[in-house]
């Protein structure tokens, strides 16, 4: 199916709604206003298991303060935020963090003078069993175990590493911490905020192979990169956001760079949902 094809209306399902079951995570009609100025207007985003969608506009487009809503870091002014067809409201992070939802920030968001154990598993930390778990004594060999499945399954960086400091590693292994860190713990929506920004070209590979190995366990991912390499590697659809509202979706198989750069940049499809197309319908 070519670009144009899907301007005249062929239907195009999404995977989601092609098993008819409910998608993973589904914004509708979200609005976020600050004073006067509208940061997002009408958005909707929808994604299911075994997908990867690509999140792109310039800047101040709007996908951060989408995702902070998404991820529960601000409410929206407008709009729902359904989790497999469930309507929820998240007031803190954690909640969205208990409902499957995790971040790996572009800038890592580590603790430096914890080493890669310590980091993998904030937050979920594993006590001991009985009165020493009670009072707050970890089981830190549980939570070695853990960190050495993940680290192998995900990146295939362990021994020498695990007990450093993270501010003692490189780029791409801290990278690699944080795609596992989100991954570790089952997590059904992935949030990657410019996972290969400060990457290399060796390690962003290993990153965005990360990325289809999370698909592939059945997450739903959301990619925001610059990089359309990237975007066009490991995506199946991509969702452009042009001051706040929705210019365009397309297949990543059906469209060009050429195509997203102009949704981007050039005349807008329709406000808000209206400029949807049809793959997205």
């Amino acid at each position: 199916m070519t670009p144009a094809s899907q301007d005249a209306g062929v239907s195009n399902p999404a995977p989601e709604r092609a098993t008819g079951t409910p998608p993973v995570v589904e914004m509708r009609n979200i609005g976020k206003f600050y004073g006067h100025v509208e940061a997002l207007r009408g958005v909707d985003l929808k994604l299911g298991r075994h997908e990867v969608l690509g999140l792109v506009g310039d800047n101040a487009a709007g996908k951060s303060t989408l995702m902070k809503i998404l991820a529960g870091v601000i409410p929206p002014n407008a709009g729902e935020v359904l989790i497999e067809g469930q309507q929820r409201r998240f007031r803190t992070p954690l909640e969205a963090r208990l409902a499957g939802i995790e971040t790996a920030h572009q800038h890592y968001a580590l603790c430096g003078n914890l080493d890669v154990v310590a980091n993998v598993c904030l937050g979920r930390e594993a006590r001991l069993p009985g009165l020493l778990g009670r009072l707050g004594f970890l089981d830190k060999k549980t939570m070695v175990e853990q960190t050495v499945a993940s680290l192998h399954e995900f990146s295939g960086t362990i021994g020498a590493t695990l007990h450093r400091s993270t501010e003692m590693l490189s780029g791409g292994q801290r990278q690699a911490v944080t795609v596992v860190r989100v991954a570790a713990f089952a997590a059904k929506i992935i949030i990657m905020d410019e996972p290969t920004a400060n990457l290399g070209a060796r390690n962003a590979s290993r990153v965005l192979d990360m990325i289809r190995m999370l698909r592939d366990r059945g997450a739903a991912v959301i990619l925001i990169s610059h990089r359309f390499n990237d975007i066009f590697e490991v995506t199946d659809r991509i969702q452009v956001l042009k001051t706040g509202q929705v210019a365009g979706i397309r297949r990543t198989k059906d469209t060009t760079q050429a195509e997203i750069v102009s949704l981007m940049f050039g005349a807008d499809e329709g406000s808000g949902s209206a400029g949807l197309v049809a793959a997205a319908e």
